[in-house]
């Protein structure tokens, strides 16, 4: 399995804001961009100078690409589905993303960040209408009812964080179960996705 096993902070101050890649830490001043809020290397303060229109597409796909922790060949596939689709390919894009299984996990409260909660997933700690699915990839769908597996409720991370994050639960997702499962009422709408990218700019990229 390809995954990126760099240093997570280097990614959001190359991008030169938070992505909340390290969950509660992000919150603290021993966040590295609180420090260093230019990009990493050694010429990292040069690159604060405004780049090309090219530049600023391609940082809004690597934006895209680190908050949910997609690699560039499966990014780009998912980019070629979502363009085969009706409507609004941007809007496509960020719909199938949030609707793979380690981001409704993030969703659900239980993972302090999507790497956490991708995590669970591969250790089998979440089912999927009472199925076991070990793969964050996997897309959800409308009714679909996602939980964590009984043995694992008790765990202390996960009882921690649903305890301390507070996290607002998106409208298309209906919590149940004492918390412990989330029920897909529908597919997102743009306005619920919180997340600070320009999907136009990711289409503009593509379509050159």
């Amino acid at each position: 399995m390809a995954r990126y096993i760099g240093p997570t902070c280097r990614l959001c101050r190359r991008e030169k804001m938070k992505l909340y890649l390290k969950g509660p830490k992000c919150d603290t001043m021993k966040c590295p961009i609180e420090r260093r809020p230019y990009p990493p290397g050694e010429h990292g303060r040069d690159r604060m100078r405004q780049g090309s229109e090219y530049l600023t597409q391609l940082r809004e796909k690597q934006k895209a690409r680190r908050i949910y922790g997609v690699l560039e060949k499966q990014f780009h596939n998912l980019y070629e589905e979502a363009n085969r689709q009706q409507g609004i390919t941007g809007e496509n894009l960020l719909r199938m993303l949030e609707l793979r299984l380690d981001n409704v996990t993030f969703r659900g409260g239980w993972g302090s960040s999507r790497s956490q909660s991708r995590q669970f997933v591969r250790h089998g700690h979440v089912l999927v209408n009472g199925k076991r699915v070990t793969i964050p990839s996997y897309r959800v769908r409308k009714g679909d009812v996602v939980s964590i597996k009984g043995k694992s409720r008790d765990m202390i991370v996960v009882r921690h964080n649903m305890d301390t994050l507070g996290r607002s639960l998106p409208p298309w997702l209906q919590t149940g179960g004492e918390g412990f499962e989330v029920t897909v009422l529908d597919q997102p709408m743009r306005e619920h996705i919180d997340v600070p990218v320009r999907e136009s700019l990711i289409v503009e990229l593509y379509s050159k």
